[in-house]
């Protein structure tokens, strides 16, 4: 029955642009990856860590997405497969191909309405966001019906009921947890020209039998107290309130998020019972034209949170580990960084608690140079340092050919939590990392650019060198060649690695024919936490090659 929904929902998109071609509007997309493993147990890359290593030795996914639009109705599919891929879990591979995304959408008047897959969120995304991303292998679709109503401009209602998209064992399913919502939000505005934008929320999720039923036998096996005992619900609550503001060059920001209390689970897999709360606040200031010359420029932004047992999840059994079944977005509150020594330490979220502040300044002195100041501190409710980043870079064009930046970064991280690992063997990392890139244009189209990376630490797996040498044809080609260095090597953490000074080099190829990009790649990545969109997870080591398509139509 999937297949035939699938092979159905293709074949009525592509009748639908053929034959009305004059009346409506097709678009789409395909993007496919090829990894190829190979076996390097020096660094981890074993088949104790992914399979693929010992058997399947290679693996592909791919995304076909189409849209078509005609007379006020959307209509959008799309299709994934997944090829002894480990993209979902790392230790894994995943087989199965189907249709991963489907979508009927109607606008009658002010009125919108959708049923199939859908992607939104409620404010920040705290109580609740439906959101995909592909590099890390999340998909949290939801499958159902929504309805979204435009009472004025400046006022919205919208409200939804449906199932998420199914994790590991049921990538093309949903999951049988049902999940209801609604969100309203307005605007102000000011006379003086502010705009004040307030919004509320309320989020409903119940569990299915088989789930309620599992709880029950695992509290029992407790043999709790009667004073520590507690009974799982069918459903759990989410309400929260928001707003934000821009007056002036000021922005502000704020958000309440309470959910009702429910069994969940620490890092550790210890099941208890807790309500919980997350707090957001913001600040940001903004002023261009400074200093004598009114060449300058200064932005600051502060954002505190502070997260207390709101896991907010489709089931306390989702497999937290492998980014399934959230309902909550709450991404790390540390800076993102692009570099790959810069971000080799992050900070995930915390659900079970967390309180931190970053603050970014931001001031230019004209427009060849800037400074950048970034600081982010992050604790547990306790007050135990989780994490701690001191941030700073100076940018300046020097002239049309040239142009560069040298920065330091300062981090403190608590591998035992983030990565769960014996506390007594992983000490809190500290580390100190300068870093430089110099760019050289050398024609309208091509340019070299030249980055570097001292990453110094005695913790962990050691100190890295990264270093990377790029070349950029605009707009065809980009090759680039780098290489990151073990260069003091520590096997506190991870005695399974070769006692020695590893080296972890890549060779990086792109090629660009219009709307259609071709990539490969050779590569070895070391074992660490990674982030894209402040979404991060533990991934193992890796040594291969990788191969992309992507294009748009």
């Amino acid at each position: 029955m999937k297949r035939i929904l699938t092979l159905t929902v293709i074949i009525s998109i592509n009748y639908l642009s053929v034959v009305a071609q004059d009346k409506g509007v097709f678009s789409g997309n395909f993007q496919s990856n090829f990894s190829v493993f190979l076996r390097d147990s020096l660094i981890g890359a074993v088949e104790g860590a992914s399979p693929q290593y010992g058997k399947q030795i290679s693996s592909s996914e791919a995304w076909l997405y189409m849209n078509y639009d005609i007379k006020g109705w959307h209509f959008a599919a799309r299709y994934d497969l997944f090829n002894n891929s480990n993209l979902l879990n790392r230790a894994g591979a995943y087989s199965d191909q189907g249709l991963g995304f489907w979508q009927v959408k109607k606008s009658i008047g002010d009125l919108e309405l959708t049923a199939g897959s859908f992607y939104d969120q409620f404010g920040s995304g705290a109580a609740f966001r439906a959101f995909e991303n592909r590099l890390i292998g999340i998909d949290y679709a939801m499958e159902g019906v929504r309805a979204k109503y435009t009472i004025s401009d400046d006022f919205v209602v919208k409200a939804f009921t449906g199932r998420q998209k199914g994790g590991l064992e049921r990538r093309f399913d949903a999951s049988p947890q049902v999940v209801k919502g609604i969100n309203a939000e307005k605007g102000f505005y000011t006379e003086s020209g502010g705009i004040i934008n307030v919004g509320a929320s309320a989020v409903n999720r119940t569990l299915d039998e088989n789930s309620y039923s599992k709880l029950v036998t695992e509290i029992q096996e407790l043999n709790l107290s009667v004073e520590d005992g507690f009974y799982p619900k069918y459903n759990t609550y989410v309400m929260n309130g928001y707003f934000n503001a821009s007056l002036g060059d000021f922005g502000f920001n704020g958000e309440f998020n309470y959910k009702t209390a429910e069994p969940i689970k620490d890092n550790n897999a210890n099941l208890y019972s807790s309500d919980g709360t997350l707090v957001l606040a913001g600040m940001s200031y903004s002023k261009r034209k400074l200093g004598a010359n009114k060449k300058g420029g200064l932005g600051v932004n502060v954002q505190y949170r502070r997260i207390d047992n709101f896991a907010l999840n489709v089931s306390p059994y989702s497999e937290l580990s492998l980014l399934q079944g959230f309902l909550s977005y709450q991404p790390s509150l540390s800076r993102q960084a692009s570099y790959r020594m810069l971000a080799r330490y992050q900070a995930p979220a915390q659900f079970v608690g967390e309180q931190g502040i970053q603050a970014e300044v931001i001031y230019s002195f004209n427009k060849k140079t800037n400074a950048t100041l970034n600081f982010s501190d992050i604790t547990d409710l306790n007050g135990e340092q989780l994490f701690r980043e001191q941030f700073v870079q100076v940018e300046h064009k020097i002239n049309k050919k040239w142009k560069g930046k040298v920065g330091l970064q300062m981090v403190t991280y608590n591998q035992a939590v983030y990565e769960v690992k014996d506390p007594k063997k992983a000490k809190n990392v500290e580390t100190i990392t300068p870093f430089a890139e110099v760019t050289y244009k050398i024609n309208r189209k091509n340019s070299i650019r030249l980055e570097s990376q001292m990453l110094n630490t005695e913790q962990d797996l050691g100190s890295f060198y990264h270093g990377i040498l790029e070349w950029n044809n605009s707009p065809k080609y980009s090759v680039a060649i780098s290489n990151m260095i073990n260069t003091n090597p520590v096997r506190i953490v991870n005695e399974s690695l070769a006692d020695q000074v590893l080296h972890y080099p890549s060779v990086f190829v792109k090629y660009n024919v219009k709307t259609t990009s071709f990539t490969a790649a050779y590569i070895k990545q070391v074992e660490g936490v990674v982030c894209t969109g402040g979404v991060c997870r533990l991934e193992p080591a890796f040594s291969g090659l990788r191969f992309t398509l992507s294009t748009q139509f």
